[in-house]
């Protein structure tokens, strides 16, 4: 049986993940901080639902508490490592940047030296859209220099892929980041973009709309994202014996067993669209509240995606009104509005 640690196991991405990989016959062992960043209690039922089945086990513990998480790794001993955990937010970023420098720089840290001293098979990291910040050249391209991130929370990210690339190089420890592109569902956060519109609308209160609603998002449905993560696990990336090896439009490195992939839809969605969704799926309009950009945010993104195609022979295939019905039921029956 495979054994596969993933962290932030209690978060939106990591409970849908954790539950595909033991519907697939791994054990899996969750580690979370629970951390109050958003609601506790619907982590707490994330984790819940995962404990139903005998191969899930879990710790409750910060990143940054290195003793702890090594010794559930050392006794847990996986195969691979599914590193998801993070302070997220890109607005939140703006007021409580040390979070982010404690969690994504110390805590992926401690994730890193784990995995070195476990020799596990396959370390999978996420980073974010958000690294290629201030690039206008789209769609974004693994390819492309991220260099010009916009927010603390990009930049601690875009740390972690060059933290992850010294540590492939230094000890031969096959390392993938993945980025994600806007992603929703059900089970979402609550600082996030649908589950916020979708509370107002319902509610009858106003949303904010960013930059007068000029902007555009590659929104990406976590079915589709964890089923991309969960291929990327078999796609070990290898140290090229020379830079000849590598295919072009390839993230590989040429000196480290390292790559970079894009996991999104690789459809530009208008942000107006997606609320138009939302609203027919509630049968409400919703009170709309014009406002300008934010400090940070970008006008849109956009992926390219042909990389994990080539890589697992998958592309991310959920339409967005699709997604936003399956939400909008999900939310409906939780909050019983």
């Amino acid at each position: 049986m495979r054994r596969a640690f993933v962290t932030g196991s209690a978060g939106f991405i990591g409970c849908h993940l954790a539950d595909l990989l033991l519907s697939e016959g791994f054990a899996v062992h969750g580690y979370d901080g629970m951390t109050d960043y958003y609601d506790v209690g619907l982590k707490r039922r994330r984790h819940a639902m995962l404990m139903q089945s005998a191969q899930f086990t879990a710790t409750e513990a910060m990143l940054e508490d290195d003793d702890t998480l090594s010794a559930a790794i050392d006794e847990f001993a996986p195969d691979v490592i599914i590193h998801l955990a993070a302070q997220a937010g890109v607005r939140h970023s703006l007021e409580n940047p040390r979070a982010y420098v404690q969690a994504n720089l110390i805590g992926t840290f401690n994730v890193m030296e784990a995995a070195r001293r476990r020799g596990v098979d396959h370390l999978l990291m996420a980073s974010t859209s958000s690294v290629y910040g201030g690039n206008a050249d789209m769609p974004f391209a693994e390819t492309q220099q991220a260099d010009l991130p916009l927010t603390i929370y990009a930049a601690t990210k875009k740390a972690n892929e060059a933290m992850g690339h010294s540590y492939a190089h230094l000890h031969d420890l096959p390392v993938t980041m993945f980025r994600f592109f806007t992603v929703y569902g059900p089970w979402g956060r609550p600082d996030m973009a649908l589950f916020r519109f979708t509370d107002a609308i319902l509610d009858g209160r106003p949303i904010d709309i960013y930059n007068h609603g000029d902007m555009s998002r590659d929104f990406t449905y976590v079915a589709d994202l964890v089923r991309g993560i969960r291929l990327l696990i078999d796609a070990v990336p290898r140290r090229p014996a020379s830079p000849t090896e590598i295919a072009p439009g390839d993230s590989l490195s040429p000196v480290a067993p390292y790559r970079v992939v894009n996991i999104g839809n690789s459809d530009k969605v208008r942000l107006l669209d997606f609320i138009d969704a939302i609203e027919q799926e509630t049968g409400r309009p919703a009170i709309r509240n014009y406002m300008p950009m934010q400090p940070g945010d970008v006008p849109a993104t956009w992926a390219d995606s042909s990389l994990l195609h080539s890589l697992t022979g998958y592309r991310p295939n959920t339409g967005f009104a699709d997604g936003v019905t399956r939400f909008v039921t999900w939310f409906r029956e939780y909050y019983e509005k």
